[in-house]
């Protein structure tokens, strides 16, 4: 097989550049789309013999030069070679060889409709139509590349989520139309149609998106007038006008437009309804319809030209503003971008292809469209674009010829516009070999084909969508609610929220709740996170001696000891610094019953993030009050018993619990640790070790019979400080007396002992307040809560005077309702139109 076909370099996207062949097919617009229709029309021909695709044409118009009406052709890819002047160079295998089939179909009709004329190509409402045996899908059914009820399908859809007023929750497939104000965007969709219709003048005049629907309506065999009389002809300013083409807009239902001039003014009016009069812009779309012998079914979205400096009355924002309604059209995947460029212009410069560059860099699902060839300068051309040497598009470039400013002034007709662009580019040296690959007929196939090849791609995507979003919203509306619930039964209602709330208060509390987190605490489990986590580590971390140092400790041995001295460690200063400690609990103990309260307003806060309480935001407000309130009362009583705890333990030291380090254990330890570090003292004359010597301790205030320990001991400091050469002389002791100067071997050891006491018992009284205090405050007031919260609840709502203004919704909630109502509507519909495709 002669693989000649492969290098033609205007067909569906196929641009190899460099001579290369163009990149692996992947999932993009343009492969998925010139695949689906390559791999179901002709099956790959033996090697070296004639490409035998079989194209019907059902209603073929009469091609010059030719007696009958064509019959199926057989071409060879010689024929083709030979017909567009075209080398044939060797290509490798590739194995995509279908694609050749569809490159072949769109040639052999483009060059139809260049060797017919417009008006005898399109009447055919079916004009190009596979063999049925040749077009079977993967699915196992035929495809009718021309069937216009895929089209009208998606029509269907947009016209329903239009009317109904809602954004479009479904990504439709729509062939969008991108381009600067001077590329030529109007005239293109002016040609397709056929028929001028679009606002023209300076600045911008495309202000909100166009819908522009085209259906291919055949000229009936008995002539039909559709309700529209010659009187009525007469009466229009259309010279144009014909009972066979006419316009409907989405918002005027049932009016028809034969007079076009009447379809541009409905533009501007509808334009300046929703976007004023000035030049600011509207995201709103107009639906336009349009029924047209002429005219190939096609759907296309046009939008306002982009801009770089505002002019005139336009805002500063112009180009930012225009820019995101674009792009929020076009990044859409389903979207295919028809990227309308002057080619009078460095195509490196297009606003269009760079704005699509920037949601579809690899070009994917980008059509190029060149307008203003007939302006270039002599000797120029645009043959390297076209072959994908400059900015390749998987899709391709077609180029175009538009009426002038000059031509449009004068009203020239668009049916010789279109004339003379056939006659441009079948005697332009550039071009005359290749003329059936430009030009609007075959850029209006082009996209007729690719839309619906999209189409039929996407449909059980679509499906899915629309179930899965019917679903969501008929969920949501569920769960709003019906809007007449009141009267005689708002006493039940209130009734049945308070047995509700209350139960799932119970359940989020033991945890229970059908609406567990995985990824983080929630409920009851953050209440023990307080408990066993941040008040346990808290009681912990406190230090019974971070503000009791040793030299305090001494002091209080010796208050405590009064005017005799003491002939052992003293309880009194025991249980005096032990108590001290003890009371230091009492704030972490209440700090805890705080952050439990806290936990439970926050659980309170969840429950009515509910759907059922943002109905009724009165409702929410009052429980809300009432909850608090309940929360607070019920923390009285818990930090009651909480200080309770607390006093208990301070109250009465129990030194005989089992726990406690008692005095004896306490003073061997202390005696083991002091002669551990003293060498052992031997009788001389028995030679057995001594029993170690306690030092005894000072009972008043001695003089020093050397200088060597007069600042040490409890009073050495003061004498230190009164220090003179003669102490005969006594003198009163000052005001205040606090002890200095280092501790004697004996106040250390009676320091220690006392130490280990107090952190013995301290110990003993933490392990009882971690476990005392969470019981506590789950008594009286989690657990209290839980069992009473209904009762507290009924006392304080139910009351038959307040209930219906309870009941009262929010703002929110009835305009939620209704959005929500008409969702399920448009998805209703949507449903039932898509699922008469099988």
């Amino acid at each position: 097989m002669s693989p000649a076909t492969r290098n033609l370099p205007f067909l569906f996207g196929r641009q190899e550049p460099s001579g290369r062949a163009a990149a692996s097919v992947g999932d993009s617009v343009g492969d998925s789309v010139a695949d689906s229709v390559a791999d179901s029309v002709v099956a790959a021909s033996p090697a070296d013999s004639q490409v035998a695709p079989t194209v019907t044409d059902a209603a073929a118009p009469k091609v010059k030069g030719a007696g009958a009406a064509a019959s199926p052709l057989t071409l060879s890819s010689q024929d083709l070679a030979n017909v567009h002047n075209i080398d044939i160079t060797p290509h490798p295998t590739h194995p995509r060889t279908a694609r050749r089939s569809l490159d072949l179909a769109l040639q052999t009709s483009a060059r139809t409709s260049i060797e017919s004329t417009r008006s005898d190509l399109l009447q055919d409402p079916l004009p190009l139509t596979f063999a049925p045996t040749m077009a079977a899908t993967p699915g196992g059914y035929s495809i009718n590349v021309n069937d216009p009820t895929l089209i009208s399908l998606v029509n269907k859809l947009q016209d329903v989520f239009t009317t109904v007023g809602v954004q479009n929750p479904i990504d439709l497939p729509q062939i969008v139309v991108v381009g600067s104000q001077s590329s030529g965007k109007s005239s293109v969709l002016e040609n397709i149609v056929g028929r001028d219709f679009l606002p023209r003048g300076s600045g911008i005049v495309t202000r909100r998106p166009l819908v522009l629907q085209l259906i291919n309506r055949p000229v009936p065999a008995k002539l039909q007038t559709n309700g529209v009389t010659e009187e009525d002809m007469k009466k229009t300013t259309d010279s144009q006008a014909n009972v066979d083409e006419w316009g409907e807009f989405l918002h005027l239902p049932g009016q028809k437009f034969h007079d076009f001039n009447k379809i541009r003014d409905e533009i501007v009016k509808e334009t300046e309804a929703k976007a004023g009069r000035n030049v600011g812009i509207s995201p709103q779309p107009i639906n336009l319809r349009i029924y047209s012998p002429n005219v190939l079914t096609l759907t296309l979205v046009d939008l306002p030209g982009l801009t770089k400096v505002p002019v005139g009355d336009q805002p500063r924002d112009i180009e930012k503003q225009i820019k995101e309604m674009v792009l929020k059209q076009i990044q859409k995947p389903n979207a295919i971008i028809l990227a309308v460029t002057a080619a009078n212009v460095d195509l490196a410069n297009s606003d269009g292809l760079k704005l699509a560059r920037e949601v579809d860099p690899e070009g994917q699902r980008t059509i190029g469209v060149l307008t203003k060839i007939d302006l270039m300068d002599a000797g120029t051309d645009v043959v390297d674009i076209l072959a994908g040497r400059i900015i390749p598009l998987r899709l391709g470039y077609v180029p175009v010829v538009n009426r002038g400013q000059r031509d449009i002034e004068n009203k020239k007709r668009i049916d010789l516009a279109l004339k003379a662009e056939k006659e441009f580019f079948e005697n332009h040296p550039s071009y005359r070999n290749k003329a059936s690959y430009c030009g609007t007929p075959y850029l209006a196939r082009k996209l007729n084909l690719i839309l619906m090849m999209h189409i039929k791609q996407t449909l059980p995507d679509i499906k899915t969508r629309i179930a899965s979003s019917l679903q969501k919203y008929s969920q949501e509306l569920e769960q709003l609610g019906a809007g007449d619930l009141l009267g005689n039964n708002s006493s039940n209602i209130i009734l049945n929220i308070i047995t509700e709330f209350a139960n799932e208060y119970r359940t989020v509390l033991d945890g229970n709740s059908a609406e567990l987190s995985s990824n983080e605490l929630s409920g009851g489990a953050r209440i023990s996170f307080v408990y066993h986590e941040l008040y346990s580590n808290g009681i912990k971390a406190i230090d019974p001696f971070d503000q009791v140092k040793d030299i305090d400790i001494r002091t209080i041995l010796y208050n405590s000891s009064g005017s005799s001295p003491a002939l052992f460690v003293g309880t009194t200063a025991f249980e005096l610094i032990v108590k001290q400690q003890i009371r230091r609990l009492e704030e972490p103990s209440l700090k805890c019953v705080s952050l439990v309260f806290d936990e439970l307003v926050r659980i309170l806060g969840q429950l009515l993030q509910k759907q059922l309480f943002r109905r009724y935001p009165q409702l929410k407000e009052k429980f809300h009050g009432v909850v608090i309130s309940f929360f607070r009362k019920s923390m009285e009583p818990t930090n009651k018993l909480v200080k309770d705890l607390v006093a208990m333990e301070a109250c009465y030291i129990n030194t005989g619990h089992p726990d406690f380090l008692n005095g004896h254990r306490a003073m061997a330890i202390v005696n083991d640790r002091h002669n551990a570090n003293k060498p052992t003292q031997v009788d001389p004359k028995t030679g057995k070790p001594l029993p170690p010597q306690v030092p005894p301790r000072a009972a008043s205030p001695s003089l020093p019979t050397d200088g060597s320990d007069q600042n040490s001991g409890f009073f050495g400091s003061f004498f230190a400080s009164k220090n003179k050469k003669k102490m005969a002389a006594m003198e009163p002791p000052p005001a205040t007396l606090k002890a200095s100067g280092t501790l004697s071997e004996r106040e250390n050891q009676e320091v220690e002992v006392i130490k280990l006491l107090i952190n013995s018992y301290f110990n003993i009284v933490r392990r009882t307040m971690i476990d005392m205090v969470p019981k506590a405050i789950m008594l009286t007031l989690v657990q209290f809560t839980k069992d009473e919260m209904q009762r507290e609840l009924l006392e304080q709502l139910y009351r038959a005077q307040e209930l219906d203004e309870l009941l009262k919704e929010s703002d929110y909630t009835v305009r939620r309702r209704k959005e929500c109502q008409q969702m399920v509507e448009s998805l209703s519909k949507a449903s039932e139109i898509v699922s008469q495709v099988q």
